[in-house]
Parts: C-alpha cells; sequence; structure tokens
C-alpha cells in the first residue's frame, strides 16, 4: 500500500489559493480562437523544449520551433525526442478534449513508448524495466539513488494509480498530481525515458482533474530554468528500501506549486499583448457587443444599432468578424436572427 508523507505548511496553502485564484482571472478572459490556437501552439513547444532540455537535448528553443514547423528529412536523435515529445503533447489533448484518457497503468506505458519510438530497442519502448538501474549525479556522474528492483515496479506503480484515483474527491487535485509526479519518478519505472513520461502523465493527471496545462502553459518550462534544483526537489538520494518509510514530500509539494504561479504569470503578463494586429484586434464596438451579450445573453442587430452610429452593412462586417475570430455564434433566421457568445 502506497503511503505518503507531507505538511499542508501555509506556503503551500497560499501557492494552491494564488493558482485557484490565476486560473480563475485566465478562464474569465476571453481571446479570438485564433489567438487561442497560437498560444497552444506556442505552448506545446515551450512545454516540448524544457522537457526534453531538462534530460539533457542541447536544440534550443528557435530550433525546436523550426523542426516542429517543418519536419527534417535526416532526422537526429536529437530531433526524434522533440518531435515524439510534441506528437505525444497533441495526441493526449485531442483525448482529452474527447475525454477518451484517464490515468491508468496502461496509459503510463503507453506514453513512454510513443516519447521513446525509435530511440530505444522495441523491448524497451512501452516495457516496464527488466533489470536494475542506477541514478547518476549529472555533474559528478556519481551514483547518488538506487531505485527499486525491478520485480516490483509493476506493483508500485498500480499502487500509485490506485492511491490517486481513490483519493480525487478529498485531495486536493494539485497535492495529487504533485505526489503521483514524484512518486513516478522515485519509482523509475523505464530504462529511459522516465522523466518525459513523467511530465506527460503529470499534465493529463492536472487535466482531468480541471487545470488543462496543455492549452496555455508550460509548467516544464519552470524546471528548466534551474534544472539542478527540480532534480534535488523531485529525487531522493540513497536506497529506495532504506528510504521508503522516510521519504517526506513537503518541500516539492511547495516547489510544483511554486512552478505553476510562476508561469501562470508569465503567461497572464503576455495575454494583454495577444491579438494586436489587423486580422485579431477588437475595436471598442466589437466589445460593446460582446459587453451587450453577456449582460443580456444575446444581441440583434437592432441591439446594435442602438449601441454604435454604424450602417446596417457596417454592423453586419461587425457581426462577421465576431463569428469568423470564433468569439459569437448566429442563430435564427431573416428578422429573427440574433448572436450569442460561442461556448469554448
Amino acid at each position: 500500500m502506497f503511503n505518503q508523507k507531507y505538511i499542508i505548511t501555509d506556503q503551500l496553502l497560499a501557492n494552491i489559493k494564488r493558482i485557484n485564484s490565476l486560473v480563475n482571472e485566465l478562464n474569465n478572459r476571453r481571446f479570438p480562437h485564433v489567438v487561442l490556437v497560437e498560444l497552444e501552439k506556442t505552448a506545446r513547444a515551450v512545454s516540448t523544449y524544457a522537457s526534453t532540455s531538462i534530460e539533457g537535448n542541447p536544440l534550443p528553443l528557435t530550433e525546436v520551433k523550426k523542426i516542429l514547423k517543418s519536419k527534417p528529412a535526416h532526422i537526429r536523435d536529437s530531433e526524434k525526442e522533440v518531435l515524439n515529445y510534441n506528437q505525444a503533447l497533441q495526441d493526449l489533448n485531442k483525448k482529452l478534449d474527447e475525454n477518451k484518457v484517464r490515468l491508468s497503468l496502461d496509459l503510463i506505458l503507453k506514453i513512454q513508448k510513443q516519447i521513446t519510438e525509435g530511440l530505444l530497442p522495441k523491448f524497451e519502448s512501452g516495457k516496464l524495466r527488466w533489470k536494475p538501474v542506477v541514478v547518476n549525479d549529472p555533474r559528478t556522474r556519481k551514483v547518488i539513488y538506487l531505485p527499486p528492483d525491478a520485480k516490483d515496479v509493476k506493483t508500485l506503480i498500480e499502487e500509485l494509480v490506485k492511491f490517486v484515483n481513490t483519493n480525487r474527491d478529498t485531495v486536493d487535485p494539485l497535492i495529487l498530481a504533485a505526489i503521483f509526479h514524484k512518486q513516478l519518478v522515485i519509482i523509475h519505472p523505464f530504462m529511459d525515458g522516465n522523466g518525459r513520461t513523467t511530465r506527460l502523465a503529470t499534465k493529463v493527471l492536472l487535466a482531468e482533474m480541471g487545470l488543462n496545462t496543455f492549452n496555455l502553459f508550460s509548467f516544464e518550462n519552470y524546471y528548466n530554468k534551474n534544472v539542478t534544483k527540480y532534480f534535488q526537489t523531485v529525487g531522493e538520494f540513497g536506497n529506495y528500501y532504506e528510504l521508503i518509510d522516510k521519504i517526506d514530500f513537503t518541500s516539492w509539494l511547495e516547489y510544483f506549486t511554486e512552478g505553476i504561479i510562476d508561469e501562470l504569470l508569465r503567461v497572464q503578463k503576455i495575454l494583454p499583448d495577444v491579438g494586436i494586429n489587423p486580422q485579431t484586434q477588437l475595436k471598442p464596438y466589437h466589445l460593446k457587443i460582446l459587453e451587450f451579450i453577456k449582460e443580456k445573453g444575446f444581441i440583434a442587430d437592432r441591439d446594435y444599432a442602438k449601441l454604435a452610429k454604424r450602417a446596417k452593412a457596417t454592423r453586419a462586417l461587425d457581426f462577421k468578424k465576431l463569428i469568423e475570430l470564433d468569439l459569437i455564434s448566429r442563430k435564427g433566421k431573416g428578422k429573427a436572427t440574433y448572436y450569442i457568445l460561442k461556448e469554448k
């Protein structure tokens, strides 16, 4: 049975409260569909770059964006890592939208298989490790951690997944996701791809519980800013079997939630600047339409005529632009036509 030890500190509570506030603020803001699509694409690129960089991939963000935009003819391993991770992000996000994904051992195996495809032998891709592994200090290359024996890995993951799924309604989603993240790193279930698999599975878990980190931000970005601190906080030092009853998740919970705050603030800072171009920029009269619908629930042309001194043909173009930006929907026909906000 998986048991974890942690303290809900004042700092952790403050972090969770701050995250909920920031998420609510972002959820209450509306942006043109074309802008959101661009933000999501950028977030995927940043996540892909950061998560592969953490594991030692040398490609800079500029190069990662180029690779994702135009797949190279002859792919090196570093480029394959990037392409695999980005494809996994897209596939998982699609399944989440269709409610076709839930945390399980099978899901974790499929994620590892996708990110390591073409990079590991087939008997190691999508398979739990079958022999001992060690974790080395990336700087000194000395062994710093001995994960559990291969024979125990499957049971440990199944216990972890069961813990998460049975505590969804009783433990805060952020705490649950953070515990899952650190424990999967501790189990170290694969010959390779442990970090990338863990971060993707954590993103799925957060999304399942209402915080879809695929869309606009990348918590991997925070970890990549100080990889040493990330490894020191998420990992452990020593032999798993000697540490099993001593591992304290408290400092990791604080660090994990701090990372989400940091990334939410970064996204919040850039959002006011998006969409400032002739194709997506909204004028005061466009905002009047949106504000009227938000207050009344709908708007008709006769209502808009009272709000702005614009010719009938021009008013029609204004409605058309908001429809094309995926902000409103048209209902009814002829004189009975009216417009409502489009649900996201």
